[in-house]
């Protein structure tokens, strides 16, 4: 069974706010100096959905599972953190090209990545990224390649070609099942991640990568990255938080309630 698991490296979540920054004029992120990208925590769920799908066939079943991603040549975080965690190869579209396409564009070149694999059964991505958090490329991949898609999971598990699910609702958990080839997006109810073990980080070095140009996925440049995307990014900014605080004083708790009523309903919220 072939597993492919497509993932994104994001700027670390953990970083102080205080050093986030935004390029206003080019309407993109500016990179905090010094910082390494990090694989996005969905994406390592999903990851990891994959290995406990193989580790639940056993060693005699032949389950191969291929991280798929777009990131520079220069920066393989999402890839080096993926094959340590027993990921077994991987393909990376790393030319300049592919950048800034957003979620559609992003979706079309996956889509055709995993076409180009060939005889994938079962796709795997997190629920969303955890920097642009739209959620929409897993669906679109889904959707290019016509195969069911089955969101918000906690619980993978495959047999006899059906692939079952268990999603999170808002109010409950509900089981669906759809048949091989299918897309499944992974939610962080699915638990806790294993940690790379040193057998596997020493592996991973010698993991095959391929690294894909457009041509090799059957498209061209006009059709991925920002020569490709369907909108237009009119501003991006950090936006303000004014935060005014004011102490209400009183002589006795009712009096304080009445003042507090008072300011309430001259800002109309009562």
């Amino acid at each position: 069974m072939k597993i492919v698991v497509c993932v994104k490296q994001i700027q670390n979540p953990e970083i102080p706010s205080a050093q986030f920054r935004i390029d206003e004029q080019a309407k993109t992120l500016i990179p905090v100096s010094g910082l390494q990208p990090v694989l996005s925590p969905f994406d390592e769920q999903a990851v990891e959905a994959a290995l406990r799908i193989r580790d639940s066939a056993g060693e005699a079943a032949d389950v191969e599972i291929t991280i798929v991603t777009i990131a520079p040549k220069a920066s393989r975080a999402p890839i080096k953190a993926a094959l340590a965690l027993g990921a077994d190869n991987a393909v990376l579209l790393s030319d300049s090209v592919f950048d800034g396409g957003g979620g559609y564009v992003t979706a079309r070149n996956l889509a055709e990545t995993i076409r180009t694999i060939g005889d994938v059964d079962l796709i795997l991505a997190g629920r969303q990224a955890a920097d642009g958090d739209a959620g929409v490329v897993g669906l679109g991949v889904a959707e290019i390649l016509d195969i069911p898609a089955i969101t918000f999971a906690r619980d993978v598990q495959i047999n006899d070609g059906v692939v079952t699910v268990q999603r999170v609702l808002q109010d409950g958990i509900e089981t669906v099942e759809a048949d091989l080839p299918a897309l499944v997006t992974i939610s962080n109810e699915l638990g806790k991640v294993r940690h790379a073990s040193m057998r596997e980080t020493m592996r991973a070095a010698k993991k095959p990568v391929k690294e894909w140009m457009p041509d090799d996925i059957g498209l061209d440049e006009t059709q991925v990255g920002s020569s490709a995307m369907r909108y237009k990014l009119e501003h991006l900014y950090v936006p303000v938080n004014d935060i005014e605080c004011e102490f209400i004083g009183g002589d006795t708790p009712a009096d304080i309630a009445a003042t507090l009523a008072q300011h309430m309903r001259e800002a109309k919220l009562i």
